[in-house]
């Protein structure tokens, strides 16, 4: 039977130490047999977790044997990781064994050296922080996990979900994988990937620099048809002095700046209104609804329609009619 040890730390998070347990003790084979056994294992016998108190069955040494070693996230990323800990981490992957991290758990894999020049991911809103601290990782926000054979990484809280059953799948199959998602009340694979939960907030004013009037502007006509020349125009400058002022002074180029706000601005708009799609890419400024959905997708991984039916908070209604009134 596969081992599985699931590695509790101090402080570790719940939701992310519960996710691999619960999948892989509920995995059935399709003779009724089980897929996986559990371990869980600490540095020492009781865990900081948070609201509780854990007591873990199994020291370090748990982690020898065992077939695949999840790592959950921990409340501190960046707590530094102990000796022991390391160590028995590049012990296990130098016999071959299968590591993976749900959340920040990638900051413990990548403090052991394992990530180093290999893609991984993380929750978003610390990805960039493992950037930071880990530059020789190749850091991808954007996606639910990654695989690179031996070592996997996923992004924040069900995400982990998403990491157990492609393990599944890859030992037993999609049929058994597939059982395993119904139980968990999940698909098999989700549409996107981490980019749509991501907060796109609107482009950063540098506040008091000599582009604040301009960024203002640009922001008020996000429904207009704008080309570099009519932003330059506006600034009273040349396109490529204006180009160096955007990279100088908010890392981003005036056309860029200008989509990543009128996506922000669309994603209020499917979130808070009833109104088309369509409209939506006109009133933020998209010359054709293609335009807009192709934009839309390439920034947030969904479709302007799949991004309303997750995110939504009006009631679902038929696209193109309105509520009925109160």
């Amino acid at each position: 039977m596969h081992t599985v040890a699931v590695l509790a730390l101090d402080r570790v998070i719940p939701f992310d130490l519960s996710t691999p347990i619960e999948v892989f003790t509920r995995t059935r084979l399709p003779d009724g047999r089980p897929g996986y056994q559990i371990r869980v294992c600490a540095e020492k016998p009781e865990i900081d977790a948070g609201t509780f108190t854990l007591r873990a069955p199994w020291g370090l040494d748990g982690l020898g044997g065992a077939d695949t070693i999840i790592v959950p996230g921990t409340a501190d990323p960046a707590a530094p990781v102990a000796p022991a800990v390391r160590d028995a981490l590049r012990a296990a992957a130098e016999h071959g064994t299968r590591i993976a991290s749900i959340c920040s758990g990638t900051f413990t894999l990548a403090a052991t050296g394992l990530l180093d020049g290999l893609r991984a991911t993380t929750h978003w809103i610390a990805a960039d922080l493992l950037s930071a601290a880990h530059p020789q990782i190749k850091v991808d926000p954007g996606v639910l996990y990654v695989d690179n054979g031996q070592i996997l990484t996923s992004a924040g809280a069900a995400a982990g979900l998403d990491l157990c059953l492609h393990m599944i799948r890859r030992d037993y199959g999609s049929a058994v994988a597939a059982d395993a998602a119904r139980l968990s009340v999940m698909p098999l694979e989700r549409e996107g990937g981490q980019a749509q939960f991501i907060v796109h907030d609107h482009a950063p004013t540098p506040h008091g620099s000599a582009l604040e009037p301009l960024l203002v502007w640009l922001h008020d006509n996000l429904g207009t048809d704008l080309a570099l020349a009519d932003i330059a125009a506006q600034a009273a400058t040349s396109t490529r002095t204006l180009i160096r002022r955007f990279r100088e002074e908010t890392g981003t180029t005036p056309l860029q700046w200008l989509h990543r706000a009128r996506i922000r601005q669309a994603q209020h708009l499917l979130e808070s209104t009833h109104h088309s799609v369509e409209r939506i890419g006109a009133q933020v400024g998209f010359g054709s609804p293609t335009a807009f959905r192709d934009r839309f997708k390439r920034t947030t991984g969904v479709s302007p329609h799949t991004y309303r039916r997750a995110f939504s908070d009006s009631p679902r209604i038929k696209p193109g009619r309105q509520p009925p009134p109160r």
